[in-house]
């Protein structure tokens, strides 16, 4: 007998497609038909639809949608309207900001003009999804959890693009539209500041990052490890003993050393994954704002012991005075 391994939905009850709980007073209809799809049931639940975007929901859609309209179009330009090079050198392009001689004013449209514009449209989008969310919750009587989940993302986002940059008084400081142009710029940034592997809030961030992917894995792999005894149906565990979820909290037990519940586990997921964008923005929003080189700071400071001088000290030329060229 081949051994059970419930790694995708493999049995799919099928019945009449359900449209929601009710909406109530001042909400606009759901629309389109509700459909069942099977391969997607093998991931999740298969029925797809209604759509509910309300007011908020196509705001927020108009607003990505320009963004994303105006960054294409911007990097489709880069390359001569070419759509061959576009596709072949997608990954390569950008739509950098402004200068740093126009500092947080408004420059030509070609020279940092519209990256301001798809920053403001990008900007708004998230913040009206965020609403939406909240609105959401709030229609189903849920608690605010995932909006406040949300904002400590939009939090990092907003240091990256607004925040850091005003105190910095210039929008170069930003960070640019691309793929692999924001990586540059992020390893560019980390060689300005000293190496960001010093910087104690970026550190706390891939604890919180690494942490949160531990636990998410774990949990879900001890789900699926229980479901042959039901683990997914959560109300008929409160109520039982010796099945599902007094299994998975004994082998927590055992292998973790400390106990894990239905709801404490989704408790200490949400903290680490919050804290993760939170602690990273704290620490990109210090970076030459408060401290300028953080391999000196951490050497002042005592987090790391200085290198061992190994080789003979090399001054910087541009320091040595009495020198003719």
């Amino acid at each position: 007998m081949a051994e059970y391994q419930n790694l995708f939905t493999a049995v799919q009850p099928s019945g009449a497609v359900h449209h929601g709980v009710p909406l109530g007073k001042g909400n606009e209809p759901r629309f389109g038909q509700p459909v069942l799809f099977h391969l997607l049931g093998r991931l999740g639940n298969a029925q797809i639809g209604p759509i509910y975007l309300g007011t908020l929901g196509v705001a927020a859609t108009v607003c990505f949608s320009l963004s994303f309209f105006i960054i294409g179009m911007n990097m489709l330009a880069s390359v001569g309207w070419d759509p061959v090079q576009f596709i072949r050198q997608l990954f390569w392009l950008a739509l950098e900001p402004p200068a740093p001689q126009y500092g947080l004013s408004m420059p030509p449209l070609n020279e940092g003009g519209w990256w301001l514009m798809a920053g403001f449209f990008l900007t708004a989008s998230l913040m009206l999804w965020w609403l939406r969310i909240y609105r959401r919750a709030r229609e189903l009587h849920m608690g605010t959890h995932v909006a406040w989940a949300f904002a400590a993302a939009i939090w990092l986002f907003l240091v990256l693009g607004f925040f850091r940059p005003v105190l910095m008084g210039s929008w170069s400081e930003a960070v640019p539209f691309g793929i692999f142009p924001h990586l540059d710029w992020t390893a560019a940034f980390s060689l300005r500041y000293g190496n960001l592997f010093y910087n104690p809030f970026h550190a706390l961030s891939i604890a919180f990052l690494y942490g949160s992917t531990l636990i998410f894995a774990m949990h879900g792999a001890t789900i699926l490890a229980v479901t042959r005894f039901g683990g997914e149906r959560e109300i008929e565990q409160i109520f039982d003993r010796g099945g599902a979820s007094e299994r998975a909290a004994l082998f927590w037990r055992w292998t973790m050393g400390f106990n894990a519940t239905m709801e404490s586990i989704h408790r200490w997921a949400w903290w680490f994954a919050v804290l993760c964008p939170l602690t990273g923005g704290i620490g990109i929003l210090l970076s030459g704002t408060v401290v300028d080189n953080w391999y000196l700071w951490s050497m002042k400071h005592g987090v790391v012991p200085p290198y061992p001088a190994v080789f003979p000290e090399v001054l910087d030329p541009a320091l040595m005075t009495g020198v003719k060229p």
